[in-house]
C-alpha cells in the first residue's frame, strides 16, 4: 500500500473524481463525508493545516482517506477530521470495505510516525455502526498511543414503516393524538400549503426565505448566522445539496405567509433532518412547526424511505416523534 499525504487545498481537485466512488464503497457512507460537503467545509473555515492522508493499493486504486486536518488549539496541535464539529453530524475516515483492517494499519501506522506534528488526536462524530469507533482505538493502543472512545452526543431515529398508519400506532396514544389534533386544526382554521423547493423554484429566493426563517426562530440561530463564515456556509452547502438532488427543503404556508421551514437531506435511502426554521409570530397557536414535520415524516413513508434521522441533539420533540436515540462518538488519543 502507498500512502499519500495532502497538505493543500488542491487535494479536492485531484481527489475530486474518486472520493465518492470510495465512499459509496466505504462502510461509513455519510452525506457529511461526501465530496462536495468536505471541500465546501474546509473553503469556508479553512480552519487549520490540511492533513489529508489517502491510501492507495499496489494497483494504484484508493481504498482510504483519512480526511484530517491539525488545527491550533489554546497552545496545541490537534487533528480533526473535515467537517468537526458544529455544522455536520457524522464524519469518518473513508475506507473501502474490503480493506478496513489493513488501511486502519496503515492510518494508525502513520499516526505513530508523525508523533511529532501533533499533540493530540479528537476526532469526532463517528458513528456507533463505525469500524473507527470499534477497531482503530485497539489499532493505535496498540502501537502506544493512549486512546480511547467516549459518548459524544446522541442521534434520534425513526425506523419508518410502510404506512402513515403504522407510524402513527408506534407512538404513545398521547402523542399520536396530539398529532392527529394538530393536523385538524391547522387544516381546518387555515389556508395550508406544503411543498418542497424543485426547479420550478426560485431556488436562490427560497434559500434566503429559509435563512430568514432559521434566524428568526431563535437567538441561538441568529447569533450563528451572523457569523460570516456559518453565513457562507449554508449558502454554498445548500445550492451544492440541490444540484446533486440531496436537498429537502420544505415549507409550510398558512394563509400565503411562510410559518415554518425544514432543511432536509435526502440520501442513502434516508430522510436527515438537518436544521429549521420558524416565525413565531404567524400562526403560532396552529403548531406550524410541528404540522410540517409531520407531513414530512409522512412524505418519507409514502416515497418508501427507511429512516428518518434527526441528527445530533436530545431535544424533546424528536422523542415525542418517535426517535431513538443511536450515538456518535469522539476517539481521543495522544
Amino acid at each position: 500500500m502507498k500512502l499519500t499525504v495532502y497538505e493543500q487545498s488542491q487535494v479536492f481537485d485531484e481527489l475530486a473524481s474518486e472520493w465518492n466512488d470510495l465512499l459509496k464503497r466505504s462502510a461509513t457512507d455519510a452525506i457529511f463525508c461526501t465530496w462536495e460537503w468536505q471541500s465546501a467545509w474546509w473553503q469556508t473555515y479553512d480552519a487549520g493545516k490540511l492533513w489529508v492522508v489517502a491510501c492507495r493499493d499496489d494497483d494504484g486504486r484508493l481504498i482510504g482517506i483519512a480526511p484530517w486536518f491539525i488545527q491550533p488549539k489554546e497552545g496545541e496541535s490537534v487533528v480533526r477530521t473535515i467537517g468537526c464539529v458544529d455544522v455536520t453530524d457524522y464524519v469518518d475516515l473513508i475506507i473501502d470495505h474490503d480493506h478496513i483492517d489493513a488501511v486502519l494499519d496503515e492510518f494508525a501506522g502513520f499516526l505513530v510516525n508523525h508523533r511529532d506534528a501533533y499533540d493530540r488526536v479528537n476526532l469526532c462524530n463517528i458513528p456507533e455502526t463505525s469500524p473507527t469507533y470499534a477497531l482503530f482505538v485497539d489499532k493505535l493502543k496498540a502501537r502506544g498511543l493512549d486512546a480511547k472512545v467516549e459518548l459524544q452526543e446522541v442521534c434520534p431515529v425513526i425506523k419508518l414503516p410502510g404506512t402513515w398508519d403504522e407510524y402513527l400506532d408506534s407512538l404513545d396514544k398521547k402523542q399520536r393524538g396530539e398529532i392527529r389534533r394538530k393536523l385538524r386544526r391547522a387544516e381546518g382554521e387555515g389556508d395550508i400549503e406544503w411543498y418542497i423547493v424543485g426547479r420550478e423554484h426560485d431556488q436562490n429566493a427560497e434559500f434566503d426565505r429559509f435563512l430568514d426563517l432559521m434566524a428568526a426562530s431563535h437567538p441561538e440561530k441568529r447569533e450563528f448566522l451572523n457569523d460570516p463564515k456559518n453565513l457562507a456556509f449554508f449558502k454554498c452547502i445548500l445550492p451544492l445539496m440541490a444540484a446533486q438532488g440531496w436537498l429537502k427543503l420544505s415549507f409550510l404556508k398558512v394563509n400565503g405567509t411562510a410559518a415554518a421551514t425544514y432543511c432536509d437531506f435526502d440520501y442513502n435511502n434516508q430522510i436527515l433532518v438537518y436544521n429549521s426554521g420558524l416565525d413565531p409570530n404567524a400562526y403560532a397557536q396552529l403548531s406550524p412547526g410541528i404540522v410540517l414535520l409531520s407531513y414530512n415524516i409522512r412524505a418519507a413513508i409514502e416515497t418508501g424511505h427507511s429512516v428518518f434521522d434527526f441528527l445530533r441533539g436530545n431535544e424533546t420533540y424528536k422523542y415525542r416523534m418517535g426517535g431513538q436515540d443511536t450515538r456518535v462518538y469522539m476517539l481521543l488519543a495522544q
